[in-house]
């Protein structure tokens, strides 16, 4: 760097932006927790796709991941259409959750938990014991 363009720099980075130091530290540290839960859902997805017999890596493209969650719950592909219509997802999402946790052999409690908390469900479905009934793997 330039000497000016330090001193520019170290000038415009002393003044008052408005933003308190505790605030952006704040600030950081949600982002970085709600990094963290989006990263665990990806992992837990990963496994599940892969105990499923599809492959992990779907679980990071956006709409494709869609339509391997319905092919692992059973489902026709026409819901994508669904789960592209505000508010109406939220249901048809539903129902995709509870056919999955059906298909690896748990009841609906665990299917609105993966609706509601996926977060913790995904990992816990794939890094658990419970296979898929439909797409089982060796």
């Amino acid at each position: 760097m330039t000497p000016l363009f330090t001193l520019a720099f170290l000038q415009e980075s002393t003044t008052t932006t408005g933003v308190s130091p505790l605030a952006a530290g704040l600030g950081m540290g949600v982002m970085i927790c709600y990094l963290a839960v989006i990263l665990l859902m990806v992992i837990g997805m990963w496994k599940v796709f892969t105990k499923a017999g599809k492959p992990g890596w779907a679980a990071i493209i956006p709409i494709y991941n869609i339509i391997v969650a319905l092919e692992i719950a059973g489902k026709p592909m026409w819901w994508v259409i669904l789960m592209l219509i505000p508010g109406v997802n939220f249901i048809v999402w539903l129902f995709v959750c509870l056919a999955i946790a059906a298909n690896f052999g748990k009841g609906a409690g665990f299917g609105i938990g993966l609706w509601l908390l996926p977060f913790i469900f995904w990992p816990i479905l794939g890094f658990g014991d419970s296979r898929s009934s439909q797409f089982a793997t060796a």
